[in-house]
């Protein structure tokens, strides 16, 4: 049964991707209805906290580039890079990376993808590059940020081996910005420049999407549009505060004890994020109107249809199949510990969450006998949520791409993630085996 449910999911992700646009979370829907109604598969709780994530961001860019703040940033990109525009595929999965090391969560670039699509396209750089580079860094930083859920676990399941966290930061953080490194080069001249892609023409002639033009702010629009700016900037700087100190965020008491329980990351970005839609709506000029019919909030609508179908479809999936999953990954690290890194990788793509991940097969890999060392530098291989196109990150990152240059390929697996992704994770587990032979 498990192979039909698979096929069934794989069906979904190449006839969704051929529709297009809300299709890919609609043709997802459709094939969860099929495995819920006629296949018995009880089907995971809806992905409500990323879709809240999602609107709550995109609201705040919405409101940003009704303010102006979108030509204001294209405007100071546009005199930085007019000479270099190929920079921007080097600078914003560095800035993809720096912020998801130090928040913890990578869907901090939820903020930054809009921004980076936007920006690309008017300097006309293939979209694809930029974007695929910058979600696989915020995925590898993961694997390397000391307030991330899954390198906790690692720190905690290694504990009583005397490796201190320390070490293991040594070696993931170089490891992980290594493989991010890569997966830029991978993908600096990937594909045909924007001008010359056959996809983004042919949008362009169907008027789904209007040629970029550059608009020169002045006096008070200027302000404005400043003003949003700063306000968008400083949310994600407080949002990477909170991360770092999690004193900072508001506690209260649990449900069934008196015990404090601190505001959870996601929900105090969520509550900026809707916080700087409304000042930039009170005090920076962005008409409600002019928000809702900007690019950006219209790719934020196809990105949470398409996370409502396909996440829930991946999620449903995974659960319905766990006992199984697991117990074949466990069975195949027992026989060929140094398959570990396989397995990693397998159930990441499967389980969408590197924590999630580290929980089920790190104490598995230790209790089986696999050295601290090796397991340190394998920790990179459990990002491989990007192998199936259907992570939020991901899908959202997709639908901001107006150009259509960031797409699923014809057979699902040659998407525009897959070569950063394999040369990102690749790197940074070889690096990171060289520096655990050296520092441990």
């Amino acid at each position: 049964m498990i192979w039909l449910e698979l096929l069934i999911l794989l069906a979904c992700i190449l006839v969704g991707s051929r529709v297009g646009g809300v299709g890919l979370g609609t043709v997802a829907a459709l094939g969860l209805f099929a495995l819920v109604f006629f296949l018995g598969l009880p089907p995971s709780q809806p992905p409500v906290v990323v879709i809240g994530l999602i609107v709550s961001v995109v609201s705040a860019a919405a409101t940003m580039q009704a303010a102006g703040g979108l030509d204001y940033l294209v405007g100071l990109a546009d005199g930085f890079l007019r000479a270099r525009p190929r920079l921007i595929t080097i600078l914003a999965p560095l800035v993809c990376y720096v912020f998801t090391l130090f928040a913890g969560s990578a869907h901090i670039v939820y903020a930054f993808l809009p921004v980076i699509a936007e920006l690309s396209r008017k300097e006309g750089v293939r979209p694809e590059r930029p974007i695929s580079a910058s979600v696989i860094a915020a995925h590898l930083a993961i694997t390397a940020s000391p307030v991330s859920a899954a390198v906790l676990i690692l720190f905690a399941a290694t504990a009583e081996s005397g490796v201190r966290p320390g070490h293991i930061l040594a070696i993931l953080i170089p490891a992980t910005l290594a493989g991010t490194l890569a997966a830029i080069l991978s993908v600096f001249r990937k594909g045909p420049e924007l001008a010359d892609d056959p996809v983004f023409q042919e949008r362009l002639k169907s008027g789904r999407i209007i040629a970029p033009e550059v608009r020169r702010l002045t006096g008070r629009d200027l302000l404005r549009a400043r003003g949003s700016v700063a306000l968008f900037a400083l949310a994600a700087l407080v949002a990477v505060v909170f991360g770092l100190f999690p004193s900072l965020r508001p506690a209260f008491p649990g449900d069934e004890s008196d015990e404090l329980v601190r505001l959870g990351t996601t929900q105090a970005v969520c509550l900026l994020m809707a916080s700087v839609a409304a000042l930039n709506s009170l005090f920076f000029g962005a008409r409600p109107d002019a928000a809702i019919k900007g690019s950006i909030a219209r790719a934020g609508v196809v990105a949470v249809v398409s996370i409502l179908g396909i996440t829930w479809l991946t999620n449903s999936f995974f659960e319905g199949n766990r006992a199984e999953i697991l117990g074949a990954m466990e069975r195949l690290i027992d026989a060929y510990p140094t398959a570990f890194v396989l397995a990693l990788f397998v159930v990441s793509s499967l389980l969408l969450s590197q924590a999630a991940s580290a929980a089920a097969l790190v104490p598995a890999g230790l209790a089986l006998g696999l050295p601290v060392p090796l397991l340190v530098a394998m920790f990179p291989a459990a990002n491989g949520m990007f192998f199936l196109p259907v992570y939020s990150i991901e899908v959202s990152a997709m639908s901001f791409d107006q150009t259509g240059t960031t797409r699923i390929g014809r057979f699902v697996l040659n998407h525009s993630f897959m070569r950063p992704g394999l040369v990102g994770v690749g790197v940074s587990v070889a690096v990171g085996a060289a520096l655990s032979a050296v520092i441990l």
